[in-house]
């Protein structure tokens, strides 16, 4: 069995550190970079129907791409993708965006949502992903009429959440995840567990630092106790 943080890569987060202290958007070749036309055709305008979830931080809506040339396509034909369109009245909404950006464009692994492109045009900020057809781990835990999961689907769930957590701890710079919650933990159709919304994450203690003192973020049911107490968090929080 493989280890839980293998089968991922981490580009050059040392070379970076300063570029996300900066608040600049980190050089990464393999994001494809939408304009908001191409984002407004794939969703057909951004049309309720499309409408996969909302929160806080917008909405998230359903569109279709070409596979190979990522160019929208029309409605059932293509690729499915998930469109973030966030909220970008607020200072945190953007720096959120950046956040994804940074972190998804440059970290790879089976139990980390693929993060496909952006766009940035005036005050319009999205993000474009794989498309995660059974949803959050949320809906299936708490949703009512929602089917409950068997024990060896619940164990899988957890294996691979591990393995993606483990896998960012164990990267290059300890990236504190900060958000870890089932909401957040993504379903593809496999039932395959990925962790998706790094708009709080943070990269990790540098040098002989062991660790970083941040503001608490994130749902507190879902935090350590140590880290909600203290604002302290060891490289392994």
């Amino acid at each position: 069995m493989a280890s839980a943080g293998s089968g991922g890569t981490s580009g050059g987060f040392d070379e970076a550190a300063a570029g996300f202290l900066e608040g600049q958007i980190l050089e990464a070749p393999n994001l494809r970079t939408f304009t908001f036309l191409e984002l407004k055709t794939a969703t057909k305008n951004f049309r309720p129907d499309s409408v996969l979830g909302e929160g806080g931080f917008g909405r998230v809506y359903k569109g279709w791409v070409d596979e190979k040339t990522m160019n929208p396509t029309k409605s059932g034909t293509g690729m499915v993708v998930a469109v973030k369109k966030l909220n970008s009245e607020s200072m945190q909404g953007y720096e959120e965006w950046q956040s994804e950006i940074n972190f998804l464009g440059r970290l790879s692994h089976p139990n980390l949502v693929k993060l496909l492109g952006y766009c940035w045009e005036d005050k319009e900020l999205l993000l474009v992903y794989e498309f995660m057809a059974k949803g959050s781990l949320e809906n299936h835990l708490f949703r009512k009429g929602c089917a409950p999961l068997s024990w060896e689907l619940r164990l899988k769930i957890a294996i691979g959440a591990a393995r993606g957590l483990a896998f960012l701890h164990a990267s290059e710079k300890q990236v504190i995840y900060r958000d870890f919650k089932a909401s957040n933990i993504l379903l593809d159709a496999s039932y395959n567990a990925k962790l998706s919304d790094f708009g709080l994450a943070k990269l990790g203690p540098t040098g002989s630092n062991s660790h970083i003192t941040t503001r608490v973020m994130g749902t507190y049911g879902y935090a350590a106790p140590e880290y909600v107490a203290t604002g302290m968090c060891p490289y392994a929080c």
